[in-house]
């Protein structure tokens, strides 16, 4: 069993990246496994990885030289399936955002994130679920407010599924939500996994976009 995340970095930008590498370097808990400044390199080195050598996480910037992250991240999770891939970047395009999570995308922050952000969107992930960038978010919520049909689809959530829901949809990880609900990690855990079953959803994007697309979430007026 790995005693630290092992985490690959694919960005471009010398100085953010090198940021990035401290952070992880400086958390006990986290170890870089690669850094690798395009996509297509990084592919070449994980085609033939077994899946005990292969990296936990992958954080993959989209607007890289040569082959985008967007279309890299397809790739990615043929070679590496068991891996989570967070988009790190600075675009909070509609396309790109559910592009990505379509794509398999366990998580989209962007590089406004502070690194405490980062390296919780990467325990998050770990421990099963999905993070979010807040903007990104309140983005979606916004954007799929517009969607939602006339008639609304009931669900059988309970009233703590519905307030965790919200919650997961204003950008907040699971321990952000215990603490806000004074609940544990692990009632939250269990909460959200019986939410996206019941929404037969795999991760939070998905269930936040359900959740409007269905009316289970109410619209701001």
């Amino acid at each position: 069993m790995k005693n630290k995340i092992q985490v690959m970095l694919v960005e471009d930008h010398p100085k953010y990246r090198k940021v990035i590498e401290m952070a992880l370097e400086d958390d006990p808990s986290m170890e870089v496994f690669n850094i690798f400044g395009a996509a297509e390199v990084a592919l070449r080195h994980v085609q033939d990885l077994h899946e005990c050598a292969a990296p936990d996480v992958v954080l993959l910037d989209l607007n890289l030289p040569g082959m985008s992250g967007l279309k890299a991240l397809p790739w990615f999770k043929e070679y590496i399936p068991d891996t989570n891939i967070i988009v790190l970047t600075q675009s909070d395009a509609e396309a790109d955002v559910l592009c990505a999570i379509q794509a398999g995308a366990t998580g989209y922050l962007l590089k406004s994130s502070t690194v405490r952000q980062i390296k919780e969107g990467i325990r998050t992930v770990m421990h099963g679920g999905s993070t979010l960038d807040g903007k990104v978010a309140k983005f979606i919520m916004s954007t799929l407010n517009e969607r939602v049909p006339v008639h609304v689809q009931k669900t059988a959530l309970s009233q703590r599924e519905l307030e965790i829901l919200t919650l997961l949809s204003e950008g907040l990880v699971k321990k952000e939500i215990g603490d806000r609900l004074d609940i544990a990690y692990g009632s939250v855990a269990t909460y959200t996994r019986r939410i996206y079953e019941k929404l037969q959803v795999p991760n939070a994007p998905a269930a936040i976009g359900k959740g409007y697309r269905t009316g289970i979430l109410p619209t701001k007026k």
